[in-house]
């Protein structure tokens, strides 16, 4: 570490700047002394040696990318002089590297035990809707049950989506498994549904992908049936909020805690700070018993290999490649390039290819084991490090998480965003200067691991930073009321 840059593998053929460097300084890197060509701004790379044209650019000691012309030493590497090499197809073999994180399964958080087994750490009433017909409605409700709120109830929440009609298929069945996994949620004492009457996913399409344990929690009101859905709905809500803040928090086991894994608005220093930290974190939880979950497949492609050799075993490596393979397919049945990424912004933050993007968002992951790979709407069924099909836009993906059981949400974030899913999302900036810019967003700067603390020391703080909003800490999100869902809709709209 050099307060001027990184080099982040001995093996790199490129650093990542760290603090804006001008036209004709000099900086030394393995006992070498560089002159800069051109001015250039944190997060961005440097050649530290030659580079020939056709040559592979190395960061993190992997290929993200060929140099379209020759580049200098000193020179400024980005889209102008590097492209991706990703394709459609790829052949995987399984090579397993697994790496043993032990046990240490004694400490504990303060969350609600419901009566499914499944435990939260809020204890919030939910407005669903099972189509958007009754947007207008739920949020109506939301607005004038505001002052039934009292001690012990965090929130009372409605969450508005444009879908569940007009749909078919595969396509519609997501809709009801999303829709049926927010309504189980556990940070939810208590869930009133919402339907118009006629839709294709009513209540009763719905309730069919809810568990029968977690049916004992949710109310139902079809505004075609009664006379004023205004009035039927507080009333309904009135007597949620009197079962609910009669629960209380109870001491629980860190292996009752899912917590999801996400970025977005990266930048060139997410995967040298705030994505490491948050693996960190990651494998100090799993070490607890308790369970993450990665998602954003499309951020996986170009790093998906070091992803398969972790699988468990051969198994689950057969369930990645056909869910990297599957997503690929989608993209090429859409008439879309595999590697349509990274965004502007992404790019403007120094991230130059997808497989750049790539190996950074998967530092989230941390080192454990993948145990398993769920599909769209799936919840998870087993502890430790788990992959979730998802694409990568933020707002869709962090509903699936939470869909899939996550009662809290990692966000890292280089260029930051005001957004937040049904859980509390725990945004976590890659610099510092972004932390003090925006600090009304961010909850956590990872940016002082560049200077102040280690990466160790910062995955540590995140961990109990963590437990203490599983005990009710409320974040930045929380306190300005944000919070939204997003399905993924992929097929016919009728």
């Amino acid at each position: 570490m050099n307060k001027k840059f990184i080099k982040i593998n001995a093996s790199d053929n490129v650093i990542v700047i760290v603090d804006n460097v001008k036209k004709d300084e000099v900086i030394e890197v393995d006992s070498q002394s560089i002159q800069i060509l051109q001015d250039t701004t944190l997060g961005h790379k440097i050649a530290c040696k030659n580079i020939n044209e056709n040559e592979n650019i190395i960061k993190y000691g992997e290929n993200i990318g060929v140099a379209t012309t020759a580049i200098k030493t000193g020179e400024w590497v980005h889209t102008h002089n590097c492209k991706t090499v990703l394709n459609e197809h790829e052949e995987y073999f399984y090579n397993p590297l697994l790496t043993m994180l032990g046990n240490e399964e004694n400490k504990t958080f303060n969350g609600y035990l419901r009566s499914s087994g499944k435990v939260g750490v809020r204890n919030e009433i939910w407005i669903l809707p099972t189509v958007g017909c009754v947007n207008g409605i739920v949020k109506e409700l939301e607005r004038k049950a505001q002052s039934l709120l009292t001690d012990n109830i965090d929130a009372i929440v409605a969450y508005n989506h444009p879908y569940g009609c007009s749909q078919v298929g595969d396509d519609q069945d997501n809709t009801r498994k999303i829709l049926a996994d927010i309504a189980s949620h556990p940070n939810a004492a208590y869930i009133l549904l919402v339907g118009l009457g006629c839709e294709n996913s009513g209540i009763a399409e719905v309730l069919k992908f809810v568990d029968e344990k977690d049916k004992n929690k949710i109310r139902t009101m079809i505004c075609q049936n009664i006379e004023d859905e205004i009035e039927t709905g507080l009333c309904i809500l009135k007597e949620c909020v009197k079962e609910a803040k009669q629960i209380q928090r109870t001491e629980q086991p860190l292996s009752k805690l899912i917590v999801g894994l996400k970025c977005g608005g990266s930048d060139g220093l997410s995967g040298i700070t705030a994505n490491p930290t948050v693996g960190i974190f990651s494998d100090l939880l799993v070490k607890q018993g308790g369970s993450t979950i990665l998602t954003e497949v499309p951020e996986m492609f170009g790093a998906e290999r070091s992803l398969m050799n972790r699988c468990k075993d051969e198994e689950t490596f057969k369930k990645l490649v056909k869910l990297i393979n599957e997503f690929k397919d989608y993209f090429v049945k859409n008439n879309s390039p595999v590697y349509e990424n990274p965004s502007p912004g992404n790019k403007a933050g120094g991230i130059t290819t997808l497989e750049d993007k790539s190996l950074g968002c998967t530092q989230k992951s941390g080192t454990a084991t993948v145990v398993d790979v769920l599909w769209y709407g799936d919840k998870i069924k087993q502890c430790g490090l788990n992959l979730l099909e998802s694409p990568g836009n933020d707002l869709v993906a962090s509903t699936a998480l939470a869909a899939a059981g996550a009662q809290i949400i990692l966000f890292t974030t280089g260029r930051g965003t005001p957004f937040a899913c049904p859980v509390p999302t725990i945004k976590i900036s890659s610099n510092t200067p972004l932390s003090k810019k925006k600090n009304n967003w961010i909850d956590f700067d990872a940016g002082i691991s560049l200077n102040d603390k280690t990466l160790s020391e910062c995955g540590n703080d995140l961990f109990k930073k963590v437990i203490s909003v599983a005990n009710g800490e409320k974040i930045k999100s929380e306190a300005d009321g944000y919070r939204d869902i997003a399905i993924f809709k992929k097929g016919v709209t009728l």
